[in-house]
């Protein structure tokens, strides 16, 4: 039995981390979620994380918000992404 390459890549099939995606058609936190995996790539995990939580889309929107916020802020405890959802699902609004 040959053994699985560690160079395959997991594909998602979630229309907000596809580059080449009309962002016109995707939702308000899929543009967001988008905007941050086009720009850094590194981040897909992070974003899926975040995508992949059960939470309301308000809070999904909130814990989007405070992580990319976060990333040009040193220090800041939502740059992880279970912190940023934690957060945005105990504030009520």
């Amino acid at each position: 039995m040959p053994a699985k390459s560690s160079n395959q890549k997991r594909k998602t099939s979630t229309p907000w981390c596809d580059a080449s995606a009309d962002v016109d058609s995707l939702e308000p936190n899929e543009r967001v979620a988008h905007e941050l995996v086009v720009l850094r790539r590194d981040l897909t995990p992070s974003v899926e994380r975040i995508m992949n939580h059960e939470m309301s889309e308000a809070a999904r929107g909130r814990a989007l918000s405070q992580f990319a916020n976060s990333l040009n802020t040193p220090g800041d405890p939502n740059r992880d992404p279970r912190v940023a959802i934690a957060n945005a699902t105990s504030e009520t609004q």
